[in-house]
């Protein structure tokens, strides 16, 4: 299967599918006597795989891991789920970032007039000591 046929059937796109390789997490793949790309199955599950797992937020290094850990039969589950947990607190974190950055722009935007005087406590914020 060619790139575009392989971006069709999986959904991630030709520039990913050669970021992806370029990164190492595709293994070899194949290539034409004119050096386009040949893609197996193989190589079409992992790309679902990258896509659901970053579909889930996981980075690239984690993705790295757990293909690295999908590949190996001999996997310990308990390897998995580390990473898998350690994702799980990191959103979390990340999380409860947003719902306080959410708290203080509604608290400013309660406070701003929104009217024609310029004073407003959401510059005021912006403006003040970092």
């Amino acid at each position: 299967m060619n790139i575009g046929q392989a971006a069709q059937a999986t959904g991630v796109s030709p520039k990913m599918i050669r970021h992806y390789e370029s990164l190492g997490l595709l293994g070899g793949l194949a290539r034409t006597e004119s050096g386009y790309r040949q893609l197996d199955e193989t190589a079409l599950h992992a790309l679902r795989f990258i896509r659901r797992a970053r579909d889930l937020g996981f980075s690239i290094k984690e993705i790295e891991t757990l293909l690295g850990l999908w590949r190996n039969k001999r996997r310990p589950s308990a390897e998995v789920k580390r990473v898998a947990m350690t994702h799980v607190a990191d959103l979390q974190r990340r999380i409860e970032e947003l719902q306080a950055m959410q708290r203080t722009l509604a608290h400013l935007a309660k406070g701003c007039h929104g009217d024609q005087r310029p004073d407003c406590p959401i510059l005021d914020d912006l403006a003040g000591p970092a």
